[in-house]
């Protein structure tokens, strides 16, 4: 292994996920809550990629996710690949993939909607997985995943 390639240390056991677009980096960070976890947790920000240019990677020491958990991530990081890690070696390793339904995980833009007025979970269906065209349950507007902003955020 080269010299440049250890810039994030490795984990004896817990979850990496990889191939993250920089920019959605942060959002990633808000969507699994990982300012509440208690274990170590290691952040590399635009590191160079082959694949994708410039990538982030995040390693999580002592956390599994479920499955539920990482296929949030499809929302804003489509392409990301997860492996877990036992005694250092790669156990497993997974492509998340975005649910059917996203139940309070990004806000309706529509300002009549009622999700913006009282409080409840915000639920979409995923329209076309291709494109990334999400309709809201309550008043039918769609909207493409790279525009949503996350329940949880500000503006």
């Amino acid at each position: 292994m080269k010299r440049e390639e250890l810039l994030v240390a490795a984990i004896e056991n817990g979850t990496v996920i990889d191939h993250i677009p920089s920019s959605k980096l942060f959002q990633v960070v808000r969507l699994l809550h990982l300012e509440n976890i208690p274990s170590s947790i290691m952040v590399g920000y635009n590191l160079k990629s082959r694949k994708m240019g410039v990538k982030s990677i995040i390693k999580v020491a002592d956390r599994f996710f479920t499955d539920e958990e990482l296929n949030l991530l499809s929302v804003v990081a489509p392409n990301v690949s997860l492996c877990i890690i036992r005694d250092y070696e790669v156990v497993e390793k997974k492509t998340v993939a975005l649910p059917a339904q996203l139940t309070d995980i990004v806000c309706c833009a529509n300002p009549k909607c009622i999700t913006n007025h009282e409080p409840m979970p915000t639920r979409f269906h995923v329209v076309d997985e291709e494109k990334g065209i999400i309709r809201c349950h309550y008043c039918e507007k769609e909207m493409n995943l790279e525009h949503v902003r996350l329940v949880g955020e500000n503006g």
